[in-house]
């Protein structure tokens, strides 16, 4: 469970935009996720009506499965392309407009109104800007995010849901020797260490 060269490993949010603009998108899934629908009973808890989190949301098909189902629709996304490709593959109406509180940042919203992708780094946002969450779907956030930034981010995904929320998360399993991520290898004993 050695991390490899992994540790000190840095993809800059340069990286990704480019990754989004040459198509090298292979971490994106065109159907819904099947461990999604798995443990969908977990995420909703029985309950209906939820703000449900999609952290470095990429155009994730599962979040227009969510909202058609009655949720509320939230995710982040350092790449508009991604935001706006996510709109026009579902036909999905949007307005798009500035997020105050962030310089640079944009706010896409669903013309229905509950879908709403931020276009800004997931450090600048806050539970002020975006509220809290019932639930968290983490499919490819924590194995994207840089490996010395770990805590950074479970600090604020900590700070942005609610008390009883759900937190589904998704990690991959390899030798990271023979891949230097990402996706990055999270070991057990480091989410634990994270989330509890």
């Amino acid at each position: 469970s050695d991390v490899g060269s992994q540790k000190e490993r840095v993809v800059t949010e340069e990286e990704w935009l480019q990754k989004w603009e040459m198509g090298n998108i292979g971490f994106h899934k065109e159907q819904r996720h099947p461990l999604l629908q798995k443990y969908l009973d977990v995420l909703l808890n029985g309950r209906s009506g939820l703000r449900i989190f999609f952290p470095l949301c990429g155009k994730a098909v599962d979040m227009k499965w969510l909202a058609d189902m009655g949720h509320s629709v939230i995710g982040v996304e350092v790449s508009e392309q991604a935001v706006k490709e996510f709109f026009s593959e579902h036909s999905l109406p949007y307005c798009e407009e500035p997020v105050p509180e962030i310089s640079g940042a944009k706010m896409f919203q669903s013309t229905s109104g509950n879908i709403s992708l931020y276009c800004c780094s997931i450090y600048d946002l806050s539970s002020s800007i975006v509220g809290k969450f019932d639930g968290v779907w983490d499919r490819g956030a924590l194995v994207a995010v840089n490996p010395r930034d770990r805590q950074r981010y479970a600090s604020l995904m900590f700070s942005l849901v609610e008390k009883n929320s759900s937190y589904l998360l998704v990690t991959v399993s390899y030798d990271p020797n023979k891949h230097k991520g990402p996706p990055f290898y999270v070991p057990d004993s480091e989410i634990k260490s994270l989330f509890g």
